[in-house]
């Protein structure tokens, strides 16, 4: 048995969380920043990572009182210290580093990238849980800084096999709010607006990188919504110059966009997983999601689709694991902890992932 506490602080969500066997939250709480950010519309680092200075010590004491435990109870601390923000993720890990040398206990570092491959399987108290992810599981993580499928082996083994050569579909979600003169955060705001949109209105473009490439790309879709949106630019005086704006849509064109804009981004990645479907020799049982992108019905619905028709086990996180939450970072460690492989207090808060592109066994 096992109880950790997450820390997770690699963006603008501040997030502790208590965890027992890797399975069962405990407690787990989640500040966001988004009203932080809104006027800017997108992520201010600096900001970040000052909000985090000032919300992650209550945000930790709630998360422990949900729990119904001390910290003297806590088996391990887990911080999520890759990738993100440098000056978010420091935040994070000089928290995790302070509590793990007073307490006395192991301190363990997660690649919050593949804590989202784990999400799926965290449950509310004694909820029954699924079984931990086998061999041969095809894993797909979507948010605002990633796009990548994986050749998942189990919870420390995960192979890159595809990923985005340009936007991250989160981001292109982000693009595509602002070209459409919706709000921040962009995905929300665009699922939204979509839901009284007609799909079929316009054709948008759907990349697939040639017959043999796992990879992602969204920066063609997001140049052609641009166009539709404001035609194309004419030089003036060096600088590009549009023949309208998101204010002279209508509401119910701004819909049609957006819903065909959001069938294109979402198709982009079916199409992608049935292709490494395909391609599988030996062949997948199971499919694993995860990322705040996973929070799109729409999507949720055609990757339900996806695995209905290939007869597929489908784990996707509960709504409140799809963001970055703490609750996936101690999940995750458990099975670090169990294995004794944990990390020295002189862990460092890096901006990259792991293993990039290689299996990576943690």
């Amino acid at each position: 048995m096992s109880v950790i506490l997450g820390i997770e602080s690699s963006c603008d969500e501040t997030s502790a969380a208590v965890v027992r066997d890797g399975r069962v939250v405990l407690g787990h709480v989640v500040a966001s920043q988004h009203e932080l950010h809104a006027e800017y519309g997108g992520v201010v680092p600096e900001i970040a990572s000052r909000a985090h200075l000032e919300r992650l010590l209550p945000v930790l004491r709630q998360a422990v009182g949900e729990a119904g435990v001390g910290f003297e109870d806590l088996d391990a601390v887990a911080v999520g210290n890759r990738p993100g923000l440098i000056g978010s993720l420091l935040v994070g890990v000089s928290a995790a580093q302070a509590l793990a040398w007073s307490l006395g206990v192991p301190l363990i570092g997660i690649d919050h990238v593949q804590a989202h491959l784990y999400a799926g399987h965290l449950v509310d108290g004694e909820e029954p849980a699924a079984e931990v992810m086998a061999e041969r599981t095809l894993g797909l993580v979507v948010s605002g800084g990633h796009t990548s499928l994986y050749d998942v082996g189990g919870p420390l083994d995960a192979e890159v096999i595809g990923r985005t050569i340009d936007d991250a579909i989160g981001e292109a979600y982000d693009k595509a709010a602002v070209i459409l003169g919706l709000g921040f955060p962009g995905g929300p705001a665009v699922e939204r607006c979509a839901a009284g949109g007609d799909a079929d209105r316009y054709a948008l473009p759907v990349s697939m990188l040639g017959r043999e490439s796992l990879d992602f790309s969204f920066s063609g879709l997001k140049t052609a919504l641009l166009y539709l949106v404001r035609g194309r630019p004419k030089t003036v005086a060096g600088k590009p110059v549009f023949e309208r704006s998101s204010q002279d849509l209508g509401e119910q064109e701004r819909a049609d966009l957006a819903a065909s804009f959001q069938r294109a981004a979402v198709h982009a990645v079916t199409k992608k997983i049935e292709r490494a479907l395909d391609r599988s020799a030996a062949g997948y049982g199971r499919l694993v999601a995860g990322g705040g992108v996973t929070a799109n019905r729409y999507l949720r619905g055609e990757l339900a689709s996806v695995a209905e028709r290939r007869d597929l086990e489908l784990m996707i996180p509960k709504m409140i694991y799809c963001v970055d939450n703490a609750a996936m970072i101690a999940g995750l460690a458990h099975h670090r902890f169990v294995a004794g492989d944990v990390d020295g207090l002189d862990l460092a808060a890096m901006s990259t992932p792991s293993g990039a592109g290689k299996r990576k066994k943690a």
